[in-house]
């Protein structure tokens, strides 16, 4: 059945990439905590999620379309080392966050260095990976009032005030 909107879902799992690599994971003594229809976790995962029972696992692959979006060259940019301060040093690989014009934040990882050239990447770092979750569900539960009012979870793998 599928999962009410405003649920508090705790979940074990081991996230790990196309080549193997385990990117994230968290177990019963740290588990994730999320509020259901929300979007605070990958759509296709929640749903998958709702099809499961308390203590039950399952492994669930998302294809990059169903996970952090197809790998989008047009999400490159080439900008002069001088949009940087002189003091940073720069190395590929090094992720970074940009204010946005609307006030927002918008991550991006140095891709390329070349002499003064600066190749940033906005793309999500799992963008164009099919992403394998083995995941257990561990507890659900209905959000407190606070929660609700709050717009996220409180306690063990939640908020703490």
């Amino acid at each position: 059945m599928p999962l009410k909107s405003n649920q508090v879902v705790s979940i074990g799992y081991t996230l790990t990439d196309e080549d193997g690599n385990v990117v994230d994971s968290a177990n019963h003594v740290n588990p994730f905590s999320f509020m259901s229809g929300k979007n605070q976790i990958l759509p296709a995962l929640e749903e998958k999620l709702g099809e499961m029972i308390i203590g039950s696992k399952k492994i669930v692959v998302l294809a990059p379309e169903e996970g952090y979006g197809v790998y989008d060259e047009m999400a490159l940019q080439v900008v002069d080392r001088s949009e940087f301060p002189a003091e940073t040093k720069l190395e590929e690989g090094m992720g970074f966050v940009a204010d946005t014009p609307e006030g927002g934040e918008m991550p991006f990882t140095v891709k390329k260095i070349d002499g003064e050239n600066i190749t940033l990447d906005f793309n999500h770092p799992l963008a164009g990976k099919t992403l394998t979750f083995d995941v257990e569900l561990l507890n659900l539960r209905d959000a407190t009032l606070e929660e609700l009012s709050h717009g996220h979870i409180h306690g063990a793998g939640g908020h703490h005030h």
